[in-house]
């Protein structure tokens, strides 16, 4: 990986709230292009890990570079600048707006546009008029992808994006994230507790515990060897026939 581009880069880093530790010593370094997927079971540190590298946690080492400019020191908005877009797990659209003023005042110059967005997830644009808080929990994730698609950011990172959705939404989630993965120049890191779905989607893989990497590698040999799988997860898995 050192002699490839890396869009994303943490060295040796740790963080968490306050004086306590969550992760620690966090060695990763994403390609330009890549799609990496971070799976483990709860509370081993998977969104501390994404909250660090947006700037919103205490760093208590480590560097964190993007597209090869130090950001440590950023505040979060200066790393959206820079080109980080981020998908909160609470999705944390703006209710007293509408659909397409959320996407507005996200707007940056680049490819991603209010009507590229809409040709991806076509429910948005019937819904356009509707206040934030009038969407459905499908609706809303969709439109949190969206909001940080038109920012126009070399890395996008996806905070559980299947959470509490009907299985249907989240197969229409899932075939717009893989047309993102399919995008060229794109960079995506996306935290999902569906293993499946994270094994399906992304070339490779990063397992989670105890606020550590304990494997960097392929998603392929995971899913073929699920008794591996079971060991570095440590709990019962989705099947991953």
């Amino acid at each position: 990986m050192a002699d490839a581009k890396l869009a994303l880069e943490l060295d040796a880093v740790s963080g968490g709230y306050g004086e306590t530790v969550i992760i620690e010593n966090i060695q990763l370094g994403v390609k330009a292009g890549e799609t990496l997927a971070i799976i483990g079971r709860n509370g081993v540190g998977k969104t501390t890990l994404l909250s660090t590298i947006m700037g919103h946690t205490t760093l208590h080492r480590g560097r964190i570079r993007l597209d090869g400019r130090d950001i440590t020191r950023l505040a979060p908005h200066q790393r959206v600048a820079a080109g980080l877009g981020y998908v909160p797990q609470e999705r944390e659209i703006f209710a007293s707006l509408t659909l397409r003023e959320n996407l507005e005042v996200a707007a940056r110059p680049g490819p991603w546009t209010i009507a590229s967005v809409f040709a991806l997830f076509p429910k948005l644009q019937e819904r356009q008029r509707n206040w934030g808080g009038q969407l459905s929990g499908g609706e809303q994730q969709m439109l949190a992808i969206a909001r940080a698609l038109v920012g126009n950011p070399a890395v996008i990172l996806m905070d559980e994006p299947s959470e509490g959705l009907a299985p249907v939404i989240v197969e229409e989630l899932m075939r717009a994230i893989r047309h993102l993965a399919n995008a060229q120049g794109l960079t995506l890191v996306l935290v999902e507790q569906n293993t499946r779905l994270a094994l399906d989607l992304a070339p490779r893989i990063v397992v989670m515990d105890r606020g550590r990497i304990v494997y960097d590698g392929l998603s392929e040999p995971l899913k073929q060897d699920g008794a591996q799988l079971d060991r570095l997860i440590g709990v019962a898995r989705h099947s991953v026939a």
